[in-house]
């Protein structure tokens, strides 16, 4: 699947021709560049690493890596399968790779709520009411198993730990307007990530 990588700028709202208000994220998108070519000969599949958003501070071996194609080392690359043209390694990619009205694929990482408790991370209503004693029971978890069999917890319980901060898909985002000299792409509702982090856009 062909793609570029962006920066989530910020959500807004546009309105159609129908006068109907449509929340939309803006991202910018690309230039990425291409810092690699994979081949079926030497690594065993095609693919085009893409590198995107300068870098200040290098390495020896990205700043290498990077010189081959003729560029800068970049602070996130990615591979992408199934591009109809032939790239070339040092090629640039714009944003004009996808057009209004279709709709595409968008990854990024979450916004980490660290330690959270089943109420907030998984929608538990709690143990019940404050009456009869329970006077520290209204958000707690209840009951996690059984009794001497099995004598364990089972994997997968739904439990106080870690929320957000892990890699979620938001999959048929149609794209509602490319502009082009700025490098931005507005997309259809909502995409994961806080402002100016990395997304994946596939389609």
């Amino acid at each position: 699947m062909s793609g570029l990588i962006g920066k989530k700028i910020g959500m807004t709202s546009i309105f159609d021709e129908r006068g109907k208000n449509i929340p939309c994220t803006v991202i910018e998108v690309g230039p990425c560049v291409v810092t690699q070519v994979r081949t079926e000969e030497v690594d065993g599949y095609e693919a085009l690493q893409l590198g995107f958003d300068d870098k200040k501070t290098v390495n020896k071996a990205a700043a290498g890596h990077a010189k081959k194609a003729g560029t800068v080392a970049k602070r996130k690359v990615v591979e992408f399968q199934g591009f109809e043209e032939n790239y070339k390694l040092g090629d640039t990619i714009s944003v004009d790779l996808f057009a209004e009205g279709e709709f595409v694929d968008i990854t990024g990482i979450s916004k980490g709520k660290g330690f959270q408790g089943v109420v907030k991370r998984h929608g538990f209503a709690g143990v019940g009411q404050a009456t009869h004693g329970q006077h520290n029971r209204l958000r707690a978890p209840g009951s996690i198993g059984a009794a001497s069999y099995p004598a364990r917890v089972f994997k997968g319980m739904r439990m106080a730990g870690q929320m957000g901060n892990e890699t979620v898909k938001v999959e048929n985002l149609r794209v509602l307007k490319v502009v082009s000299e700025k490098n931005l792409l507005v997309v259809k509702g909502c995409v994961p990530g806080h402002k100016n982090a990395y997304l994946t856009i596939t389609k």
